[in-house]
């Protein structure tokens, strides 16, 4: 099975989600940007970025033989 450097990018893009779901570095942190406590933010925007991830790859990674379908027989 041939994959194409796109779909490498999109797992690339995968791995690095997976090391930055959690955030480390803004538990403890009480700032405040546009209202909200910089920690809720961060997570807002990292379930963007994995919804945006996640479409690119049923879009251009996911099987191709796994898109057809077969055709429903009448009874």
């Amino acid at each position: 099975m041939k994959e194409s450097f796109s779909q490498w990018i999109l797992y690339l893009a995968l791995v690095l989600l997976y090391l930055l779901h959690n955030d480390l570095w803004f538990w403890n942190a009480s700032q405040l940007v546009l209202g909200l406590p910089i920690g809720l933010l961060y997570h807002i925007s990292f379930c963007v970025v994995a919804s945006i991830v996640m479409i690119l790859l049923v879009n251009y990674a996911w099987p191709r033989h796994l898109k057809t379908e077969d055709p429903v027989e009448s009874e």
